[in-house]
């Protein structure tokens, strides 16, 4: 099960602000900023019952311009912390933002 305190404890060191799942209107912030969730789970199962638990992990990092080097940062600290982690990219021209996602499983 994701520990959200784990995964916190791990965006704290972006230096960005971050939330799980959004932003509150209230609380908006500018770009650059973190979302993170748990969509679902990969189990892996044996005699009908969850064998190994893997739980799904998305970080998305909004930025006003693609910022490579804070990509390389939070690259960085998945790594640094063992995390396989694949990665893609979409411009939201409604938003005006580019979207990194990394999904990962933990």
């Amino acid at each position: 099960m994701i520990e959200k305190e784990k995964v916190e404890e791990l965006l704290e060191k972006t230096g960005i602000p971050f939330r799980y799942h959004h932003f509150e209107t209230d609380e908006a912030v500018n770009p650059p900023f973190i979302c993170w969730m748990s969509p679902g789970s990969d189990n892996f199962s044996a005699d009908g019952k969850v064998y190994h638990r893997a739980d799904e992990l998305d970080i998305e990092l909004y930025t006003d311009e693609r910022d490579f080097e804070l990509e390389k940062k939070i690259e960085g600290i998945l790594d640094e912390n063992g995390i396989f982690w694949n990665k893609t990219e979409l411009y939201i021209k409604s938003e005006n933002m580019f979207e990194t996602l990394y999904e990962m499983e933990v």
